[in-house]
Formats: structure tokens, C-alpha cells, sequence
């Protein structure tokens, strides 16, 4: 391939325009492996000399840049051409020439591809680009804070997140400058309420900007409170020997970054065919993060009471989310980031019909955090495992790769669960108002819990799942969170035996004993039935005995008789558990 070298260093400024575009196009349109390393570095060399010098009477025009840019880029995507675009002049190079055809947006963002690849491909180009020497992450930065397109911010926010792939001082530094007088926590929330209104009106390339600016942002939500002076949320955060790790500390000036992550998650409409994927994933990972502290409580619950009880919810039998109509307590209020209703994909405009069959009472807030998650899990198990359908049916993971190639059960949905067990844990009008949701009062105890074809049901057949081992530990979280992380009212709640398993694998090895200090779990059905603490199901009366002669009564000792005597003489039954052995010897029964 050295014939394209040689096609290129022929090309002067006399060269025609046509010569130049069929020499820059089979460079784009070379197969990658036919190109020597060796080869693919002089025409690099020889490309950014050129564009170095572009002009009016250089080999380069202005209108010949973007081309250029591209063969860049696509000598770029090969290791040993990152590897040659990582020095600190080249990237200095690339980023002047971003600056230098600002007023060009397809050319400037070419340039920025070509340094994002370097990036991508080379992990020292990181470190590199952010140095002073370079001053790539700054200026990226201020690029993100100027930034109206979705494109634009694409491009940027995934330098940035490259850039803040490790904990390093460039974190440090990125959260300290500002940017056109706004940090960059201010600029992360008016990018995400931009680009939700983008989405919103199906603007093209808006989710995948979305979806790397949350990535940048996860970033720094995870290194920054372990790099500065950070705030213990945690027990284990008090043990100076044990490492920072996701959650435990938190930095006040990360404060700003959730009322837009919520307004966000609050708005972004669902897709389809799967109603959790990017960007939406990626709030939910972002909102982990992040404490449910006391400073943080009026974002996460807005006017919500801390100690206010939910109303009762209606009586109705189980259905499926998609099987009944929206209560009217049920709001369907507009986002806050929009003083108008925003425009709904097909998919959520049958969701809001075909939603659960109870509601959470809401909030004084619009935006109702608790709401929203239990609405997607409600939504996305009755998507994943229709009817009563169990976890574990090979189908349904054929469904799962079909939608979702990239991603497991475990990885859609899990965080989601974790999002709402820690909100549990956090407040207890919360834990009363999913308790409502997930087990009323009112709920139906006639049949098994566990083959139900709604939430509830759902989640208990998740409990004994093999395939999905991160979502069944979650969702057993979630259900232990829910009943204030105490086993007797878990257990209380929805049978022992639905919940052995997972009581068994936190080192809780027996049925726990009811406990006489909860008073908002009752024992009793509405109608005063008993309730059967291994299943959760109503006890039934049993039914009368038959009356029996003397002669069949004595029939029926003989047979037990036997029974327990052959289960003795096995070894399957010690001598001194034998009850008919017992009762002989205490007189209550005669041979």
C-alpha cells in the first residue's frame, strides 16, 4: 500500500482538486490491515503537516480540511496510528485545528473524533491530552459549556469521559476551574435538560450524547469524593482501613448534579421494545451514587412528609400492569424541565393507560422519584416475564439477547432495584408507600403468592432463579428493604417459605418468630382469616373429620403403628422422636 504514500507526496498546491478528493478518498476507503504501521505514520505525518499549513494557496484548502480530517480518523482507528496521534504535538495539532474551523462544525468535530479515538485506542494519550502542556481537558470543557448540538456534545462528552476514566488529579482539577464563570456541575445539569427536550422531539444523535455525558458524569460522581475531603455515609466509611468505594463518602459540591439527574429520570420516555435501555441506564447509575442524605432529602422526596402515611389504595384484584387502567389518584403532571407536556413515544402514551393496578399516593412534588422507579420495574418485568411465566424459561433469554445483545437482565435491571432499595432504607414513608404497592393490605391471599401474575408474583419467582443470580439478590434487597430490613416482618408479609432462600443466604437459617413490635403488617386478612406464615396465603378451615367406628379407629393406630415403627427400625427416626413409642411409655396408649 506504500502506492498511497506515494499518490499523497505527489499532490502539491498545483494539484486539482479531483487529483486531491480520489488520493484523501482511497486512503478512507483502504482496508485497515493492508496498511503498514510504518506506512500509516507517514501519511499521517504528511496529512497533519498539511493541515497545519491549510489555506488558500496550500495543498490543503479550507473546504479540503474535513476530508483530510477524515482519513485522519480512519488512519486512526488502527492502534499504531493512535499510537502516532498521541503526542503531545499532535494532539495540540488536532485541537487547534477544532478551534480553528469552529465556525465549521463538520470539520471541527472531525477533528475532535480523530482525538477521541486516540484516546480510546491509547490510555497514555489520556494523561497526555490533560496536561498543561496540551490543555485538552479544558478546553474540551469549555467546548461541553458552549456546546447547542446534540453532536457537539457527543463529541466532547466523550473526550471528557475518556479523559476521567481513573481516579486522577484532572478530576480534581476539572471540578475546581470554571468554565465561562460555571463549574462543570452547572454545565453537566443544562446539558442533560437540553438534550432531554432533544430527546423529547426525536432529535437525532440526542440519547447518544445523553448517554456519554452521563458517562462522563458517572465519572465523577464515582472518583471525585475519593479524591478530595469527603463526608462518611456510611459505617464503613468510618474505618480508615477499609477502601473508598462507590457510596461511602460524598462531596457537597456534587450537590448540584441531582436535581437535573432526577428532573432527567423523571421525563426521559421509555423505548421499545425494552423499556429500560440508554440513556435512561445510565441515570440510574449515575442516581446510585449518590446519597440519600440530609442535606440531598428535598431533591429526593420533594414536599413528601418523612412520617406521613399513604392512603389507603382501592380494593381490586390482581392484574397485570397492562391489564387494568390508571387509578385516578395516579399524576401525570409534565416535567419540570418543560413548562409544556412534553411529546410521548407511542410506547408511553400506552403506558400511561396501561399501567399498575395501584398507585403510590403522590407527592407535593412533580416529580415523584418513588413513582417513576416503581413504574419502570412494574413495567419492565411485565415486559421481560409476561404471565406467569418463569424466570428461568430459556425463551425468555432468547427474547433478552434479541433486544438487549449488549446487556444481561442482571445489568438492565438491578441497578434500578438498588436505586429503590436504598430509597426504601432511607425513608420510611417510602417503605410504607412500596409495601402498599407491592403487598396491600387488601391483597388478594386465596391463591399462591408466588403465581401471581403481577409484581408481586414476579418478584418472588425471581427468588429462586438461577440464571439471573444479580437480579434475584436484588430483588430480594428490595423486598427486605421494603419490610424496614427485618426478617419477621418480611417473612409476615409474603410467607416464609417465598423467602427462605434468601433469609438463608444473609445467615438467618430458621423462621424467624413474629415480631410483637410491628404494627403496620397484620396476621389477618381484612376479613379476619388467618394468615399462613409459610405461604402468605389465607389459612383455610379444615375440614371435619369423618366419624369412625371403634374397629377402623383401631385399624388406623395399627397402620401408624407400623409406619413409625419401619421408619425407626431404618434409622430415619431416632427411638426417642418416635411418637407412638412416646405415647406407649407415657401411658397414653396401649399396645
Amino acid at each position: 500500500m506504500s502506492d498511497i504514500l506515494v499518490s499523497y507526496a505527489a499532490l502539491s498546491a498545483s494539484s486539482s482538486h479531483s487529483d486531491l478528493t480520489h488520493v484523501l478518498q482511497s486512503i478512507i476507503n483502504s482496508p485497515s490491515l493492508t496498511i503498514d504501521p510504518t506506512t500509516r505514520q507517514e501519511i499521517l505525518k504528511l496529512l497533519l503537516n498539511d493541515l497545519r499549513l491549510v489555506g488558500p494557496k496550500a495543498k490543503l484548502t479550507n473546504k479540503d480540511a474535513a476530508l483530510a480530517l477524515l482519513a485522519v480518523k480512519t488512519l486512526g482507528k488502527d492502534r499504531s496510528g493512535s499510537q502516532y496521534l498521541s503526542s503531545p504535538a499532535n494532539l495540540s495539532l488536532l485541537l487547534a485545528l477544532s478551534s480553528t474551523f469552529k465556525d465549521d462544525p463538520e470539520t471541527s468535530n472531525e477533528a475532535l473524533r480523530c482525538i477521541a479515538n486516540a484516546l480510546l485506542l491509547i490510555d497514555d494519550a489520556r494523561t497526555t491530552f490533560s496536561t498543561e502542556e496540551v490543555g485538552g481537558g479544558t478546553a474540551t470543557a469549555n467546548m461541553l459549556e458552549k456546546a447547542i448540538s446534540p453532536d457537539q456534545i457527543f463529541i466532547a462528552s466523550r473526550i471528557l469521559f475518556l479523559c476521567t476514566a481513573s481516579a486522577t488529579s484532572f478530576i480534581q482539577n476539572l471540578m475546581d476551574e470554571k468554565y465561562h464563570g460555571r463549574t462543570i456541575v452547572d454545565i453537566i445539569g443544562s446539558k442533560l435538560d437540553l438534550l432531554t427536550t432533544a430527546i423529547l422531539s426525536a432529535t437525532r444523535m440526542a440519547r447518544e450524547a445523553m448517554t456519554d455525558l452521563l458517562k462522563f458524569t458517572f465519572n465523577i460522581l464515582l472518583y471525585y469524593p475519593k479524591l478530595v475531603e469527603s463526608e462518611p455515609q456510611t459505617k464503613e466509611a468510618l474505618d480508615e482501613k477499609e477502601a473508598k468505594i462507590m457510596g461511602d463518602f460524598w462531596a457537597l459540591k456534587l450537590d448540584g448534579i441531582l436535581p437535573p439527574l432526577l428532573r432527567t429520570f423523571n421525563a426521559l420516555p421509555s423505548s421499545s421494545p425494552s423499556p429500560i435501555t440508554a440513556p435512561l441506564t445510565h441515570v440510574i447509575h449515575a442516581l446510585i451514587t449518590i446519597p440519600v442524605s440530609s442535606s440531598l432529602r428535598p431533591y429526593w422526596f420533594g414536599n413528601l412528609p418523612p412520617t406521613s402515611r399513604p392512603s389507603s389504595s382501592p380494593a381490586s384484584k390482581p392484574a397485570s400492569p397492562r391489564s387494568s387502567s390508571l387509578s385516578p389518584t395516579r399524576s401525570s403532571s409534565p416535567s419540570p424541565a418543560n413548562n409544556h407536556s412534553p411529546r410521548l413515544s407511542p410506547l408511553d402514551r400506552a403506558l400511561s393507560v396501561l399501567s399498575p393496578h395501584r398507585s403510590i399516593p403522590r407527592a407535593g412534588s412533580q416529580i415523584d422519584v418513588v413513582q417513576r422507579a416503581m413504574d419502570l420495574l412494574d413495567v419492565s418485568l411485565f415486559h421481560f416475564f409476561p404471565g406467569v411465566t418463569e424466570p428461568d424459561d430459556p425463551s425468555l433469554r432468547d427474547i433478552v439477547k434479541r433486544e438487549s445483545p449488549d446487556n444481561s437482565l442482571d445489568d438492565l435491571l438491578s441497578p434500578l432495584l438498588v436505586l429503590i432499595s436504598r430509597l426504601c432504607i432511607a425513608d420510611e414513608t417510602t417503605r410504607i408507600r412500596i409495601r402498599q404497592w407491592i403487598v396491600p393490605d387488601d391483597l388478594d391471599r386465596s391463591s399462591p403468592l408466588e403465581g401471581r401474575s403481577d409484581l408481586l408474583g414476579r418478584c418472588l419467582r425471581l427468588l429462586g432463579s438461577v440464571y439471573h443470580p444479580r437480579l434475584k439478590d436484588s430483588v430480594g434487597e428490595m423486598l427486605f428493604a421494603m419490610a424496614d430490613s427485618d426478617a419477621s416482618t418480611l417473612s409476615a408479609l409474603v410467607g416464609y417459605g417465598n423467602v427462605a432462600g434468601y433469609l438463608f443466604n444473609k445467615g438467618i437459617m430458621n423462621a424467624p418468630p413474629p415480631n410483637t413490635r410491628t404494627t403496620n403488617v397484620s396476621l389477618t386478612t381484612p376479613s379476619g382469616a388467618p394468615i399462613n406464615p409459610i405461604t402468605g396465603t389465607m389459612e383455610k378451615p379444615k375440614p371435619d373429620l369423618p366419624d369412625m367406628t371403634e374397629d377402623e379407629k383401631e385399624q388406623e393406630m395399627e397402620k401408624l403403628f407400623v409406619l413409625f415403627d419401619r421408619l425407626e427400625k431404618t434409622g430415619a427416626l431416632p427411638k426417642d422422636q418416635n411418637p407412638m413409642r412416646k405415647a406407649i411409655q407415657e401411658g397414653k396408649l396401649s399396645i
